[in-house]
C-alpha cells in the first residue's frame, strides 16, 4: 500500500504517495470532500500530516471522523527524515512526498481527536499562558521606564493582565471539576491545576498506549548516542513541549511533597547522575505513573 502524505498551509493542501501521485486542494471543506473521495481510491495504512500550527486541525477532524487512518507528525521528525532520503530543497509538494515516505518506513500513533470538553480546555489553556507571556513582557516594559505617569498606564495594563490570568485559571479549574475521570491525576503531589489541564487537553493518549510509548510521544524518553564500544551520552528531543514544561514544574515540585519521587530522585543522585538528567528521570517516572493510573481507572474495579 502507498503511504500518503498532505502538507498543511492555511489556504491549501498538498497531497503527494509514496509513488508519486499528487493532488492539491483548498484547506476548507470543499477541499476536504474532493481530498475524501481521492483517498478513497488509494486505500493507505497511514496517512500524515506535519504539525503547523493549528491549520490541520481542521482536516485532521474531517478525515478521521470519515474514517481515514491518519496521523499527527512532529514537524522537525518530518524534516530529518527528508533530509536523511536526501531531500534538500524545500516546496510544498516535495514536503507532501517526504511525509508519504514516513507513512510508508514509519509507524507512527493513530491521531486521537480531543473531545469537545478537552477542546474547549485546551483553548482555555492556551490563552492563559499567552496572557502570562504577555505579562511577563509588561513587567519588563515597566521596569524599562523611568516617568511616573507612563509607568501608572503600564501597571493599569498589568493589572488588567494579571486579573484575567486568575480568571482563566478559576474557569480552567470549573472546567476540570467538571471531568470525574481526572480525578486520579491529583493523586501524585505536585500535579496541581495547571498540569492536570495540560495533560488533560494536549495528551488525549495519556491511558492509551503504553508508559514507553507515552514517555517517547511527550520526548522525555532517552535517546541512544552509540557506536560500536563508545556509549553517548543520552539525550532527549522532539515530542510535546508544552508537556514538558509543565511536567518540570511538576517534577520540581514532586521533589519537595512526593516521597516516592523524592527518593527516586536522590538514588539518581548517589548514583553519579547530573541533577538535569535526574530531573529528566522524574518526569518521566510522573509520567508513566500517571499513564497507568488513568489506564487502570478507566478500565473500571475488578470483578470479584
Amino acid at each position: 500500500m502507498n503511504g500518503i502524505g498532505i502538507d498543511v498551509s492555511k489556504r491549501r493542501l498538498d497531497v503527494g504517495t509514496s509513488d508519486g501521485q499528487t493532488l492539491q486542494v483548498s484547506n476548507d471543506p470543499s477541499g476536504f470532500a474532493e481530498l475524501d473521495l481521492w483517498l478513497r481510491e488509494r486505500p493507505s495504512n497511514q496517512i500524515v500530516l506535519e504539525a503547523t500550527g493549528g491549520y490541520e486541525q481542521p482536516v485532521l477532524d474531517f478525515l478521521h471522523k470519515a474514517g481515514h487512518p491518519v496521523v499527527r507528525a512532529n514537524a522537525l521528525r518530518a524534516r530529518k527524515l527528508a533530509q536523511g532520503l536526501g531531500q534538500r530543497a524545500k516546496t510544498d509538494r516535495l514536503d507532501a512526498y517526504a511525509l508519504a515516505q514516513m507513512a510508508t518506513l514509519v509507524k507512527l500513533p493513530a491521531y486521537q481527536p480531543l473531545e469537545p470538553w478537552q477542546q474547549k480546555l485546551r483553548e482555555f489553556v492556551r490563552a492563559r499562558r499567552q496572557m502570562i507571556q504577555a505579562l511577563a513582557v509588561a513587567r519588563q516594559q515597566q521596569e524599562m521606564v523611568g516617568d511616573r505617569e507612563l509607568r501608572r498606564l503600564l501597571q493599569a495594563n498589568i493589572t488588567h493582565l494579571k486579573t484575567l490570568v486568575k480568571r482563566l485559571g478559576k474557569q480552567i479549574a470549573e472546567q476540570l471539576a467538571q471531568q470525574p475521570q481526572l480525578t486520579v491525576l491529583k493523586s501524585m503531589k505536585g500535579v496541581g491545576p495547571v498540569v492536570q489541564a495540560v495533560l488533560a487537553s494536549y495528551l488525549p493518549e495519556l491511558g492509551h498506549i503504553s508508559g514507553k510509548a507515552i514517555a517517547s510521544l511527550v520526548g522525555v524518553a532517552p535517546m541512544s548516542h552509540d557506536s560500536g564500544t563508545m556509549r553517548g551520552k543520552r539525550s532527549i528531543h522532539g515530542g510535546r513541549a508544552e508537556i514538558r514544561q509543565v511536567l518540570y514544574m511538576a517534577g520540581m515540585s514532586a521533589l519537595q511533597h512526593e516521597p516516592r519521587i523524592r527518593d527516586f530522585y536522590r538514588s539518581l543522585r548517589a548514583r553519579g547522575k547530573e541533577a538535569k538528567v535526574a530531573i529528566v528521570a522524574v518526569m518521566r517516572k510522573m509520567l508513566v505513573i500517571l499513564n497507568a493510573r488513568v489506564r487502570d481507572a478507566q478500565s473500571g474495579p475488578i470483578p470479584a
